[in-house]
């Protein structure tokens, strides 16, 4: 087994998996009531969300750790192409 790989944001990611968890269980309580296609598709919506920031946020944050790691201090006036790259990932 390998070591676990624990980063800062890993609480704050746990926290929107479990809120997305709980917009989850509301929408299939939703379904299984009969609610309205309208509520259920704005619960969807919140579970959609949250998933994607959360995976967003556990991609980008240990990339940027990475790169920050593998080039070092490098001069703010040679950053620039890191900084773009990591600047575009947020819209993974």
């Amino acid at each position: 087994m390998s070591d676990p790989h624990i980063h800062g944001s890993h609480p704050e990611i746990a926290k929107r998996l479990k809120r997305a968890e709980g917009h989850l269980h509301s929408v299939v309580e939703m379904i299984e009531a009969g609610r309205p296609y309208l509520d259920i598709a704005q619960q969807l919506h919140a579970v959609e969300a949250a998933t994607a920031k959360a995976k967003r946020t556990l991609i980008h944050d240990p990339l940027n750790d990475c790169l920050d790691h593998v080039v070092g201090a490098i001069p703010r006036a040679d950053r620039g192409p890191i900084d773009e790259f990591k600047a575009i990932t947020k819209y993974m």
